[in-house]
């Protein structure tokens, strides 16, 4: 599934789409940036509450397909522009983690 199909089918608003064609293999929930880095597996979409500039820097870091901020975060303008220079699709739902986790999970079966 692309990160596009992931938007469309979940509805989840798209706060930027670098590269809407990127391939997304799994999924990782996690607030602690230094935990990310070291266990979100490359092309994963991450889920976080987090939204300061930090996400997109980890999220590069990282090599995730996406960023999907949860529970109606929205990103601060430093993080807007931090993913728009480093080309991190960035996407957000007013789920819940767990609940926006577990739709996604439902979409990759």
């Amino acid at each position: 599934m692309t990160v596009q199909q992931l938007q469309q089918t979940l509805g989840w608003t798209a706060f930027h789409m670098a590269d809407p064609g990127r391939q997304v293999t799994g999924g990782y929930a996690g607030d602690l940036l230094s935990w990310v880095m070291g266990r979100a597996e490359r092309d994963c979409a991450w889920f976080t509450i987090m939204s300061n500039q930090n996400v997109a820097a980890v999220a590069l870091m990282a090599d995730v397909a996406c960023v999907v901020l949860t529970e109606g975060v929205v990103p601060d303008a430093d993080l807007l522009r931090r993913a728009e220079e480093k080309e991190v699709n960035l996407l957000g739902t007013g789920e819940d983690t767990y609940t926006a986790a577990c739709r996604f999970r439902g979409c990759l079966e």
